[in-house]
């Protein structure tokens, strides 16, 4: 657990909320900002354990994107310390436009062409009829860095989503966002970032070790 924060620096949680049944189906099919899919049985033990181990940091604020499946996470981190959750719309999953509810088998067979631009570099090409992934880390990277510049002092956590943390992640690593699936975020995988003097570091990357062998 880091200490607490000194006036000049934030430490902020950054989550991904736990699993839906479109995240534990197989193939997983996917799941944007159009589906606003509950917490399954296993993601919300995800969420409760998440609580449970962040109880004792001292989180003084929690922000989640507005979808459900973020704001139920979010809840169960910010049960144990009595604090509202903060909804941040830019926050949201990416647009997944015409290939919301699919498995990439299907997206192959059915839009070839367009599978293989966004596989071939989905920071350029976009999600059919939806976002590419420079568009999503345009709108994330600024609300984020303001989240934690106005916590100064503080410990904050976000519950996001996948593909909203990659392309954060991405940012801070200075990956290039066609190799973004390289980065791991798992169900309620946890990153931990520290905000000082307006430059951010990565510390931890999707932390799973609460989890108790939920995955």
């Amino acid at each position: 657990m880091p200490p607490s924060p000194a006036p000049h620096t934030c430490w902020c949680y950054l989550i991904r909320h736990g699993a839906t049944i479109h995240n534990l189906a197989r193939p997983v099919r996917l799941q944007g900002r159009g589906t606003d899919a509950e917490l399954s049985e296993i993601g919300l033990q995800q969420a409760q354990q998440t609580g449970r181990w962040l109880a004792d940091h001292p989180i003084a604020a929690v922000y989640a994107s507005p979808l459900l499946r973020a704001k139920q996470t979010a809840e169960a981190v910010a049960e144990p310390h009595r604090l509202a959750v903060n909804l941040v719309d830019d926050l949201v999953e990416v647009d997944v436009g015409q290939w919301e509810g699919r498995c990439w088998d299907e997206i192959e067979q059915n839009d070839p062409e367009g599978y293989r631009r966004f596989m071939e570099d989905a920071g350029k090409n976009p999600y059919q009829g939806g976002e590419n992934l420079v568009m999503v880390q345009q709108r994330v990277v600024p609300v984020l860095d303001r989240l934690m510049a106005e916590n100064l002092g503080r410990s904050i956590a976000v519950v996001a989503h996948n593909v909203v943390n990659r392309a954060y992640v991405a940012r801070l690593l200075e990956i290039n966002l066609r190799h973004y699936r390289k980065i791991p975020q798992d169900n309620c995988g946890v990153n931990l970032l520290r905000y000082r003097n307006g430059e951010v570091k990565l510390i931890t990357v999707n932390a799973l070790e609460h989890l108790n062998g939920l995955g």
